[in-house]
């Protein structure tokens, strides 16, 4: 994800710039990060970059929340990494996902742990509305789920379950939902909120100050 590279769809009185589209995202991860604090029966690490970043993070990540250095030139590299680490160091599964979805309903990232857990899937996946994944957990490394994808494109999803299919992997596939990566993801995002009425608190409170 890359704040700052979009403005407010046209038509509207504002434009999220540079520094505002950064506020943005920042709650994102915060409102994400509390949903995780409160989330029972997991163990709660936050992946960053880059490493000199790692001060930084601490000051953002609630208390009992891990730090971990992401390792590698690309998203490839990083998540088979991040996960033969993890695994290394004696978690039966691990789950990675991502930022950028903020109203994603924290049900699903519990029905995803659950489900590998209880060993009833080999992998789990959460779809994106954008041909990608917003969460992916695996039971054991699996490098040649993330080997050769088509990052940033909407072939992520249809590779990666080719892949899982194709190394016999009993697959659990979440409900879709969708991130905000454009001007078109931020205006439904906004609907979306001030149509309901609640979200996640930080979020909420940011995009109402947006539309006065």
């Amino acid at each position: 994800m890359n704040p700052g590279q979009w403005d407010e769809p046209t038509g509207s009185s504002r434009c999220i710039r540079t520094g505002r589209a950064t506020e943005l995202y920042r709650c994102f991860l915060l409102d994400r990060l509390d949903a995780l604090a409160v989330m029972p029966g997991i163990a709660r690490v936050v992946a960053f970059t880059p490493p000199e970043a790692r001060a930084r993070m601490a000051a953002l990540a609630p208390a009992g929340f891990r730090l971990v250095a992401q390792e590698g030139d690309d998203l490839t590299e990083r998540l088979t990494r991040l996960f033969d680490r993890l695994m290394a160091d004696g978690h039966p599964a691990a789950l990675a996902m991502d930022s950028d979805s903020p109203t994603l309903p924290m049900a699903y990232v519990a029905d995803a742990t659950r489900a590998l857990a209880a060993g009833e899937a080999d992998v789990v996946i959460g779809p994106s509305d954008d041909g990608g994944y917003y969460l992916i957990g695996v039971r054991a490394p699996r490098p040649e789920l993330f080997e050769d994808v088509p990052w940033s494109t909407a072939d992520v999803l249809e590779v990666t379950l080719a892949r899982a299919r194709g190394l016999g992997l009993r697959i659990r596939l979440l409900p879709a939902w969708f991130d905000v990566d454009t001007e078109a993801d931020f205006h439904r995002l906004r609907a979306e909120l001030i149509a309901g009425g609640s979200g996640p608190a930080r979020t909420v409170a940011f995009v109402r100050e947006l539309a006065r």
